[in-house]
């Protein structure tokens, strides 16, 4: 009799036990089932961060062959730019070899023509054993490059006096300018390539005296009065030599 009053509550316990043992196979299978999915999420998400770190080594080898190409880019600008001003310096040396030689000349037949040759026009006021603009010139600036400042001068002030339409003039007047130079007088050196702008302004000396002019300036720390002086020069002479020089201070100027 206790044997069959106990077999329901054994019933009740064992299919208790049966349903706990069912319910942990269903949570088994759905822990398993949520690792399956995470680990392919996470392999996805790998995947995903593999392609974006692929990206941006792929980027960043752009961008370092991108400025690789722009560093060789504006090294090959850099030289331009110093064999260009190289070229012009050239040009201007072998163009005043030309008019040193063509003065000489000049120089040398104004010694050998008779003392009482008549005057060219315009050389009214040429005594009549006075030497020639051509000598003056020619003397006063083999004087210079002795080094005799003073003397050289001399000789260009006599020429301008003696001869004040004497077709190289203005190249007289930059002379009288950098013997100042040479005396390290600045003040006096930039005042007269002033006169040789205010004077000559359609000569081509009116370039060089500019240029001159600037590069006083920028040696006293001037800066706004030499870039005047070099924006004049590309402005107002943009075919000169000079003009090129200083395009290429102009880039440089105040940085």
């Amino acid at each position: 009799m206790r044997i069959s009053r106990f077999a329901p509550l054994a019933a009740l316990a064992l299919a208790g036990c049966l349903a706990s043992k069912t319910d942990i196979a269903l949570l088994q299978t759905d822990l398993q089932t949520m690792r399956a999915e995470s680990a392919r999420g996470d392999s996805a998400r790998r995947a995903q961060i593999d392609q974006v770190l692929a990206q941006l080594t792929r980027s960043n080898d752009s961008v370092r062959a991108i400025s690789a190409r722009l560093a060789k880019l504006q090294g090959d600008v850099a030289n331009d730019h110093y064999s260009m001003s190289r070229e012009i310096i050239q040009l201007q040396e072998l163009s005043g070899q030309s008019t040193r030689r063509l003065q000489e000349l000049r120089g040398a037949l104004e010694e050998r023509a008779p003392v009482a040759a008549q005057p060219a026009p315009g050389d009214s006021a040429r005594p009549a054993a006075a030497p020639g603009p051509g000598q003056l010139f020619q003397s006063s600036l083999d004087q210079l490059r002795r080094g005799s400042v003073g003397v050289a001068r001399g000789g260009f002030e006599e020429l301008l006096r003696t001869y004040p339409t004497y077709e190289d003039a203005p190249e007289a007047m930059v002379y009288i300018a950098e013997t100042y130079a040479a005396e390290r007088n600045q003040v006096a050196a930039d005042s007269v390539y002033g006169l040789v702008v205010q004077r000559f302004p359609r000569s081509p000396k009116a370039a060089t005296a500019l240029y001159k002019r600037a590069q006083i300036s920028r040696s006293a720390g001037q800066t706004a009065a030499a870039r005047a002086a070099l924006e004049r020069i590309v402005r107002e002479y943009p075919r000169s030599d000079e003009a090129a020089l200083a395009r290429e201070q102009l880039r440089t100027l105040g940085k």
